[in-house]
């Protein structure tokens, strides 16, 4: 039977020290061991992307990452997007062009969302949805997802210019 580790990282944007199993997948520590509930679980089996969380600067299924993989890392979940009581640009777009119905995947899809609009801030409609195609919804259509990460980049956009 394998040991326990201590692994060390930083998650949004706060150090965090916590004991994983070896082969614990980094969904179960965030949810179980460190209470951040955002990320949910969805298929496990990385085809649904509810667990989507920001890795070192990338789009991440933690249903498929070991959380010892993530030793000195930083991690970004849906919680760590809201600062100060304020909702990111892309929180709110999703709010506000109803780009959320039951709710379920929309940890994954905001977080997905964030790191899409980092790497390509004006993306059009098919890069919206090329971006987003491994994370599912069941309910929207995606028709107001897409509407939101483009009111997002829009307001992204006029607040750097």
């Amino acid at each position: 039977m394998s040991e326990s580790k201590k692994i060390t990282f930083k998650l949004n944007g706060k150090d965090v020290q916590v004991e994983v199993a070896p082969r614990e997948l980094l969904i179960h520590t965030l949810r179980e061991k460190l209470m951040h509930t955002g990320p949910h679980i969805g298929c496990e089996t990385s085809h649904c992307g509810a667990c989507t969380v920001d890795l070192d600067g990338q789009s991440v299924k933690s249903c498929t990452v070991l959380s010892v993989q993530c030793d000195g890392s930083e991690l970004l979940t849906v919680e760590g997007l809201e600062q100060g009581g304020v909702l990111h640009a892309v929180q709110q777009a999703f709010h506000e062009a109803h780009g959320l119905q039951c709710g379920f995947c929309t940890p994954g899809m905001v977080t997905r969302a964030y790191r899409l609009l980092k790497e390509n801030p004006n993306p059009t409609e098919q890069e919206i949805r090329y971006g987003i195609a491994g994370n599912l919804c069941r309910c929207t259509g995606y028709q107001n997802i897409v509407k939101a990460v483009q009111l997002a980049a829009h307001r992204l956009a006029t607040e750097t210019a």
